[in-house]
């Protein structure tokens, strides 16, 4: 599933050739994702200049000039196509599609069908039933040492589980966990309240970090995942941990044995670290 670096980095392929643009044309080609498509969404979206993006979580926020906004959730398998318009062929697994005055259509192409799109009104997006529990944006500027603190005491799940709960910090996922778990040196085992002050204090520092060079890097190609112009993120050519199971611990100190990269499953999700520097 695409997680915050993929999501914020499709957000601003779309924002790139679509903000100031007016929907000339919309159509959808299909009832439903994982839930039915908004009545009328394509008259809805028709005439309606596209204002601006904004991603909470790992949803893209697009709004328009109307006062609504549009969201999108790209599920396992979704992602955006930009292309010029004129084609009477739809791609397959395209189940939406959005063309601009300008000659831009963007569709949205998702063969597992798990995302999702709604539109609501923009001054209730925080309102929205899938957005009114998330917890606060890692890259934001109240996700600080305190913030995490708070949301750690008393947990006694492991640490990864603690922060891949979305009501405690929204949009962190599976990979970048991995890796900023490594960074910080603390095994995904541990339990969440026994994280010292000293190490919740780095961890939230790697964990901005490892989200910004993602974003950076137009993040991690999984599957299904690429950018909205078609290119692949790069991220996974960055991964300390994840998916290195077996291969040697890149930070482990010159000389000594390493076991390698460990992989278990926690959850029902792998989890990827080194036991010698992960504590």
């Amino acid at each position: 599933m695409p997680e915050l670096p993929e999501v914020e980095t499709v957000m601003r392929g779309l924002a790139a050739v679509l903000e100031g643009r007016t929907i000339a044309r919309a159509a959808v080609h299909r009832p439903d994702l994982r839930f039915p498509f908004p009545p009328n969404l394509a008259r809805r979206l028709t005439g309606a200049t596209i204002t601006g993006f904004r991603r909470r979580a790992k949803y893209l926020l697009m709004r328009l000039s109307g006062g609504d906004s549009l969201l999108i959730h790209l599920g396992m398998s979704g992602r955006m196509l930009i292309r010029p318009t004129g084609s009477n062929d739809i791609p397959l697994h395209e189940h939406m599609t959005i063309e601009t005055s300008d000659g831009t259509a963007v569709g949205f192409v998702d063969p597992r069908r798990f995302g999702a799109v709604d539109l609501m009104v923009t001054a209730e997006e925080d309102q929205h039933r899938l957005l009114v529990g998330l917890g606060p944006e890692p890259l934001g500027r109240d996700f600080t040492a305190k913030i995490l603190t708070a949301a750690l005491t008393g947990r006694r799940t492991p640490i990864k589980a603690a922060l891949l709960d979305q009501t405690k910090i929204a949009g962190l996922g599976n990979i970048y966990v991995c890796e900023a778990l490594f960074r910080a040196r603390i095994a995904p085992t541990r339990e969440a309240s026994a994280v010292t002050p000293a190490e919740i204090k780095r961890l939230v520092s790697e964990i901005k970090a490892t989200l910004a060079e993602a974003i950076e890097a137009g993040g991690s190609s999984l599957r299904d995942y690429v950018q909205p112009d078609g290119e692949l993120g790069y991220f996974q050519k960055a991964w300390k941990v994840y998916g290195r199971e077996g291969e040697p611990c890149p930070d482990c100190p010159g000389g000594q044995a390493c076991a390698g990269v460990a992989r278990i499953v926690q959850s029902g999700r792998s989890s990827f670290y080194c036991p010698r520097t992960q504590r």
